[in-house]
């Protein structure tokens, strides 16, 4: 790898008349996230110009929300589509869901150390003033990065957990939400999945259908992912992508952000769990459902 090279095989391919996409592409997907950060900085040191506002000059649509998405540190991506999801039109409740359940604890106050660094109020600060009642809740236990990362399974704690839940929720008139998110966003993994199989002893169901029956919108939908991610991450982000492309039309920001932010962490395995799942590649779902450099780019990053 040399980040020269690399530098000047971009400025080659936007000098002059017209650019040259595919050399773009080529150049920016057979790199990891870490060699874009040294050809960035090479970039303005050897050229004396700044590559992003090239590329975002250049490019244009979808095929340069990817490019410049690959070109962001992975924090900071994270940190940009938050806050787009918030102080963009209308709040996009997918995106704050979809980044804050499925993010490690360290992941999570990398983000918000660069939140507040870049914007000036807490992601915290933010999410309560954009969002509200139970689901606001939710988000803000998520966004302390505070969950147990320890292994242990205390059996008798997961028998009570479990007792609890049921009790919150299918025992009752009503629904003690906040029962459901004080054990669903604070214990450990392995103590939660214990939880689960003893929960479905009790309730002679699994807790995903007593959350969709006990709950609705925005809740159901954060409360569902911090279950989906516990369970398997890369099952969870297969169904985000084939949410994000079934039917009419393409939600482009999830299919850009989940292919950006998790193409060098967990591709393959989403790869597996979607051709599992809906029994066709993501490769040609990618491929039927967009077209041109957009399409190109995706494919590189989804590999196969």
């Amino acid at each position: 790898f040399s980040a020269e090279q690399e530098a000047q095989a971009l400025r080659k391919a936007m000098k002059g008349f017209g650019t040259d996409e595919d050399a773009i592409i080529e150049t920016l997907t057979k790199l990891n996230v870490s060699q874009r950060q040294q050809v960035l900085i090479t970039y303005k040191s050897t050229i004396g110009r700044d590559l992003i506002d090239d590329l975002k000059s250049e490019l244009s649509g979808n095929f340069e929300r990817v490019i410049i998405g690959l070109m962001t540190p992975t924090a900071m991506y994270d940190v940009h589509e938050l806050r787009r999801a918030l102080k963009g039109a209308g709040t996009d409740e997918g995106c704050l869901i979809e980044i804050l359940a499925s993010r490690t604890n360290a992941e999570i106050r990398n983000i918000n150390e660069n939140y507040k660094l870049q914007y000036g109020s807490t992601l915290e600060d933010d999410i309560v003033s954009d969002t509200s009642s139970m689901f606001r809740r939710v988000l803000v236990s998520l966004a302390t990065g505070n969950r147990d990362e320890g292994t242990f399974v205390d059996e008798a704690l997961a028998q009570q957990d479990a007792q609890c839940l049921y009790e919150a929720g299918e025992n009752k008139w009503g629904t003690d939400e906040v029962q459901f998110m004080s054990i669903l966003c604070t214990r450990n993994r392995c103590h939660l999945l214990r939880v689960f199989d003893v929960y479905r002893g009790i309730a002679n169901k699994d807790i995903t259908e007593s959350i969709k029956s006990e709950m609705s919108g925005d809740l159901e939908d954060a409360l569902l992912a911090v279950v989906k991610c516990l369970r398997n991450k890369p099952a969870y982000f297969a169904e985000r992508l084939y949410k994000s492309m079934k039917g009419l039309g393409t939600d482009d920001s999830t299919l850009i952000r989940v292919m950006v932010s998790r193409s060098e962490i967990d591709m393959l395995y989403i790869r597996r769990e979607f051709l599992a799942m809906y029994g066709k590649s993501l490769h040609s779902f990618i491929k039927g459902d967009c077209s041109g450099d957009y399409r190109k780019v995706l494919l590189r990053l989804c590999g196969g």
